[in-house]
Parts: structure tokens; sequence; C-alpha cells
């Protein structure tokens, strides 16, 4: 800033002593064009773009949630030999959900991570969009459903610390706070053996109770915990009978299922019409057979009890 405020300020006071009625300045009423005018009024500002979109793209970049640390500290790079803690992490109405996939434990509104290790988290959303921060950690991700965002971190002091969520996200959003804490390796170790002894377990059904509205929970330990449930959450299909988001998009890339796929319908929850019809909408374009062929993986609950044949090439839409 001062690199152009100093120049202003001075070349105004030269102006006007240099220019006064008391002093025979020239008079050059056809001036028009100077180069060498030209060069400064127009290369000193460009420097200056060019300096702080340098100093804008290379700060971008290092402090992207998404890059991976190359050091736990200031000259301390992180040694070949320690593999990053991953942490799945879901965004509840109003809570949070705390996955430990390593050592197969879960927790809510609480976390804990060791000291000086690198920290991979992959965040996703229940529900409405959310936004993940813990001030003493790093900076603010958003969480959103049917994606995962991620947040590389590391703690470098031990103790207890705040995180909340940063971005509203209803009633009880002023509540949707955990408690996030920095223990040195042998206090993680024992932290972890204490939800292991918890004994509870957190498989799809626990997770649809815990999906439901509440506020102010306290912190709850989770044993065990079903190992395909994040990716159950990111896309959508914890429920039974649902077809996961990247299925449906393995289909529609293979150019959908036409017409036919339209019989599996779900009838939507409320008032039925006036002429007795339950409405319904369609959940899923694609026929059982087709279900099972594209994604080898498992089938989709058929809610109308008369099937058609697997369409063809010229039933598609």
């Amino acid at each position: 800033m001062l690199l152009v405020i100093i120049p202003v300020m001075g070349l105004t006071v030269f102006f006007a002593w240099r220019y006064s009625a008391k002093r025979d300045g020239n008079y050059d009423p056809n001036f028009h064009h100077s180069t060498g005018l030209e060069l400064i009024i127009w290369a000193v500002p460009l420097m200056i773009i060019i300096c702080l979109g340098a100093i804008t793209w290379v700060g971008t970049h290092r402090l992207d949630p998404f890059r991976p640390l190359t050091h736990i500290g200031e000259r301390r790079p992180i040694s070949p030999t320690v593999e990053p803690l991953d942490i799945e992490v879901v965004a509840l109405d109003w809570k949070w959900l705390f996955i430990y996939p390593e050592y197969g434990v879960a927790t809510v509104n609480e976390a804990a991570v060791p000291v000086d290790r690198p920290i991979n988290f992959h965040l996703t959303s229940q529900s409405v969009m959310n936004a993940f921060y813990v001030p003493a950690l790093a900076g603010m991700i958003y969480a959103m459903p049917s994606m995962t965002s991620q947040l590389h971190a590391v703690m470098n002091l031990p103790g207890d610390y705040e995180g909340f969520s940063s971005n509203y996200s209803g009633a009880g959003f002023s509540g949707m706070r955990f408690r996030f804490r920095g223990l040195d390796a042998p206090d993680f170790t024992s932290w972890v053996a204490e939800a292991r002894r918890s004994g509870e377990t957190l498989d799809r059904a626990r997770y649809l109770e815990l999906a439901k509205p509440s506020e102010n929970e306290p912190p709850v330990f989770f044993g065990t915990v079903d190992p395909d449930l994040f990716r159950r959450a990111v896309n959508r299909c914890v429920e039974d009978g649902r077809m996961c988001v990247d299925e449906m998009m393995a289909l529609g890339s293979t150019g959908g299922t036409g017409l036919l796929g339209t019989i599996n319908t779900v009838a939507v929850a409320g008032p039925t019409s006036a002429f007795g019809a339950r409405p319904f909408h369609v959940d899923e374009l694609c026929t059982p057979q087709e279900a099972i062929r594209q994604s080898g993986r498992e089938s989709v609950v058929l809610l109308d009890p008369a099937p058609l044949p697997i369409s063809t090439p010229d039933e598609t839409l």
C-alpha cells in the first residue's frame, strides 16, 4: 500500500512546488505523450499486481485443505515411516459422528488425535450442508451430502479444544459442538481402548437412529463399526433397498435403463390425492435384473409386484 501512497503524496507536493506561479516553469500546451511517463504509470501497478498475484497463488496452494501435509511444524518434515490417521466425519442433525476405520471405533461429539501425527479428515453430511471447524487445528471446511470433502491437518500441542459447526443448519445449530482432544501416543492408545470397551455397535440401523434430529447430545462411544458405513452415508444408501448414488451414476454413464426402469417407484409419505391413488415418485431408474447386472453387488427392492423384462435399445429414452 505504501508503494502507492508515498509516490502519490510525494509527487503531489513536488508538482505543487515545481509549477507554482512563483516559478518559471515551462508551459507546453501541445504536450500529449511521454514514453517514459507511460512506462512508469503502467509498470509500477503491473509489478504490484504480479507480486500480489504470485503471493496469492503460492499461498492458496500451500494452504489448500485437500493438499497432503509435508511438515508437522516449522522445519519438521513428516517422516516417511509415519502413516496419517484417517478420520471419517459425518455431520448429522445436530451432532458430529467421527469414525476411525484404522481402529474400528466411532464417537459422537468427541474426537481425539495423537499429537504430531498427520490427520486426514474425510467429511460428508447426512442432510444439509454444514461446516467443520476446530480453530486450534486448521481452517474451516464444508461438509456436503453425497460428496466427500477433505482436510489435512496436524495437532502439535496436547490439550482439550472446542470444535463446532460454523454454517447455520437448522434449529439445533447452536448446540452442534464437540470436544476435540490432542493426546500423546500412550493417552491416545488408552482413549481408543476406552472406546472399544463401550460395547456399543454402530451398524446401519444404529446410524439411522443417530441421523434423527436431536440437540445437545452427550459424547457416545462405539466399540465396533460397520466398515462400509461411511461409503453408504456418502452415497445416501444406508437404508435397506435404496440404490447408492455411485451406482446410479454408473448406470447413468452407460446410458440409463430406459422407460421400463420407471416401474420401481416409492410411495410418497403424506396425504393421498383426492381421487384415492397414492402419490409416488421414481426412486431408481432401473429394473432389479439390470441393477444386479450393472452393479454386481446388490439388488434393488422391487416395489411393483409385476416386474417387466429388461429393456431393449428400441425401448430406451
